[in-house]
């Protein structure tokens, strides 16, 4: 059986890494994959990357940007937010994609493959999985579409372009999506999390075609708890005696992340318990600008980006709980690391993270948006909890759901349906 797997990069974000990581465990169950990506960061000779310079591949992903800015009055707010997948290169005619069984599309956005790219590979008449790390794939044009429920019928009027049009952009794209891919039948759709299937079982352009929940998974022999917390702190320059609490992201302030719903919640701890300033202290992880670091009335300690997983693994060893404060989500690696590690995590209830965290059994669950109730989550994790019990919760619940033989039984499951 062979495999073949399509995202924009084998490395950089959320997607890119979920999708190495499936990559490396069909491997290991004997399975030939291989992956083509635009963006080519490791020296695995698995991974092709697409016949095409870096300029063109600049000019292509500016192009999709530019459209994009156009038709959101020209403001940059949001652009980000949305993919029309207007230009990209057409693989069609690629060896690999000739020798494939199976067509395997993850994250292909910003300028990888645009719709008429995606539509030559569905019209091969191979068996396509596409697994969706976003909603994009169900949406016209959104990666998450937050309250709206358009998509349930036809995308239009919408609000991350600031318009009040009936049809704009999003229409255009989620018509194209209709008549040039999801009219044919041979696309299997994969949501991370339940509730990402659950969207796609329910948005017009999806919901006749099969939909199923298989997540992400991650390498438990790899990922797993060290018994000194004090070494893992002097190996990272963390200060050994006080309570750690963890953030990453790429941009720690990037509004999506939620960063000052969590800025909110450790002040409010500050005001019942003023000692708490020289107890605690946050370790971020990614870009922690000077603004985050000056709002947060705790000692922080920046560590920038973190590419090495033993340097990885030992900074989820050297804290005490991690918390994410994100607003959207799917289902986030950093949380499976870290409950891999032993680690209870604290989030709120948005996305596949209630699939993740047991309230109070191997972490906490805040009600969205609640700064009041990440604060209490925090201070429970931290005082209240038996901090013991919780990680042996959360390392039980990523063996039994997360682990590589776990996710890679259900996948080639699939595909061999697939293929009768």
């Amino acid at each position: 059986m062979r495999v073949l797997f399509l995202n924009t990069s084998d490395s950089k974000g959320g997607a890119a890494i979920a999708a190495k990581r499936l990559m490396d465990t069909l491997r290991k169950e004997g399975i030939d994959v291989s992956m083509i990506v635009r963006d080519k960061a490791t020296d695995d000779p698995a991974v092709i990357k697409i016949r095409s310079s870096k300029w063109m591949n600049k000019i292509r992903f500016m192009y999709e940007r530019l459209g994009i800015f156009i038709h959101n009055g020209f403001n940059r707010e949001n652009l980000f937010a949305v993919s029309q997948a207007n230009t990209g290169v057409d693989i069609s005619r690629y060896n690999e994609v000739k020798r494939a069984d199976i067509i395997h599309i993850h994250w292909i956005n910003q300028g990888f493959l645009s719709l008429k790219d995606v539509q030559r590979l569905v019209a091969i008449g191979k068996p396509i999985v596409w697994t969706m790390h976003d909603m994009w794939p169900c949406t016209g044009i959104c990666h998450h579409a937050r309250d709206c429920v358009s998509f349930m019928s036809q995308c239009g009027g919408c609000f991350f372009l600031q318009s009040k049009k009936e049809r704009d952009l999003s229409t255009a794209v989620f018509q194209k999506k209709q008549q040039w891919i999801f009219f044919e039948e041979n696309i299997t759709m994969v949501g991370c999390s339940q509730w990402l299937a659950r969207k796609a079982k329910i948005s017009a352009l999806t919901k006749n075609h099969r939909v199923v929940s298989i997540p992400n998974p991650i390498d438990i022999q790899q990922f797993k708890s060290y018994s000194d917390k004090e070494n893992c702190r002097r190996r990272l320059g963390l200060p050994e005696h006080k309570q750690l609490i963890l953030f990453g992201a790429a941009n720690v302030t990037d509004k999506r992340k939620g960063i000052y719903y969590l800025i909110d919640a450790i002040n409010r701890l500050l005001v019942v318990d003023p000692c708490l300033a020289e107890k605690m202290g946050i370790v971020a992880f990614g870009e922690a600008k000077a603004e985050f670091v000056n709002l947060v009335k705790i000692p922080v300690y920046p560590l920038g980006y973190v590419f090495d997983v033993s340097q990885i693994v030992a900074l989820y060893n050297a804290i005490d709980v991690f918390v994410t404060s994100s607003l959207e989500e799917n289902l986030p690696n950093t949380i499976m690391e870290a409950m891999a590690c032993g680690v209870p995590c604290v989030g709120f209830r948005i996305g596949g993270i209630p699939e993740m965290i047991d309230h109070k059994e191997n972490g906490y669950i805040a009600a969205y948006k609640d700064a009041d109730d990440l604060a209490a989550g925090i201070d429970w994790m931290l005082n209240k909890a038996d901090r013991d019990e919780l990680s042996r919760n959360a390392r039980r619940k990523v063996e039994e759901n997360y682990s590589e033989a776990v996710v890679a039984k259900q996948y080639i499951q699939l595909y061999q349906r697939l293929l009768r």
